[in-house]
């Protein structure tokens, strides 16, 4: 028992550390923690070297951003139809 209450405070933490965005229409979304960052900074070299399309980068980005956002299935449903597409 004392694990899972360690592992769910560890999850508070988690999320209390965590920074949020209010974005008109969408409402608060997290902003993703650095590896995930890491992951947009890549897909958009990838875009600047002309090796993947920007209309691709841009769908894939928003689709995985989108699908991340746990607090909002609908939201998330719509990312992962744009990642799949």
């Amino acid at each position: 028992m004392a694990n899972r209450s360690h592992v769910v405070a560890k999850v508070q933490l988690e999320l209390n550390e965590r920074r949020h965005v209010t974005l008109p229409l969408i409402g608060t979304v997290t902003v993703p923690p650095p590896d995930r960052l890491v992951f947009y900074a890549v897909l958009g070299l990838l875009g600047a070297m002309e090796i993947v399309e920007w209309p691709i980068v841009l769908i894939v980005g928003a689709g995985h951003f989108l699908a991340e956002q746990h607090r909002y299935p609908a939201l998330a449903e719509l990312g992962r139809a744009a990642e799949a597409a």
